[in-house]
């Protein structure tokens, strides 16, 4: 073979392959979610809640492929949303004494949040907060994507 048509088949497998790995990145949190919770679980859930926000898609740091959208709903022991995710990996539910919306505010106030717990559904959700954490002493709750320090959403509670 000539080197021009190795170059182009080196060339063409590897963008295949780079393209099919950014796909299953993607596409494997979707096929190994468990199944969400019913709407009347997080009705129930809801019921007990004590502050309520909204994630909302036109935040700062919110995207076509990183964003929230919903009502979510902090109880005494649990964060519930009735709502959708974007699907993405390792998602992870934090409380803050400040609203966050870009990844900066979230580096910058980490020391300052509890960390609730994975987020694990995209189509509705319920966290159990650890009873060592009371969500009055925090005013927002943000998902985070840990493996790629992507910010998802945040609502403000109170």
């Amino acid at each position: 073979m000539q080197r021009k048509t190795l170059a182009l088949l080196l060339a063409t497998h590897l963008l295949v392959g780079g393209a099919g790995f950014v796909a299953g990145i993607y596409v494997l949190p979707i096929l190994i979610a468990p199944a969400a919770p019913s709407s009347a679980q997080v009705v129930a859930s809801q019921q007990q809640a004590i502050f309520h926000g909204t994630f909302r898609r036109d935040l700062k740091d919110s995207d076509r492929l990183h964003w929230g959208e919903g009502k979510v709903s902090i109880g005494p022991a649990a964060v519930s949303l009735m709502g959708q995710l974007a699907p993405g990996p390792d998602y992870q539910l934090y409380l803050s004494p400040e609203f966050v919306e870009t990844e900066a505010d979230f580096a910058r106030l980490k020391p300052q949040m509890v960390h609730v717990g994975p987020v694990k559904t995209f189509d509705n959700f319920i966290v159990p907060i650890p009873a060592t954490v009371d969500p009055a002493h925090y005013r927002s709750v943000i998902v985070w994507c840990e493996t790629f320090g992507q910010f998802i959403s945040a609502a403000r509670y109170r």
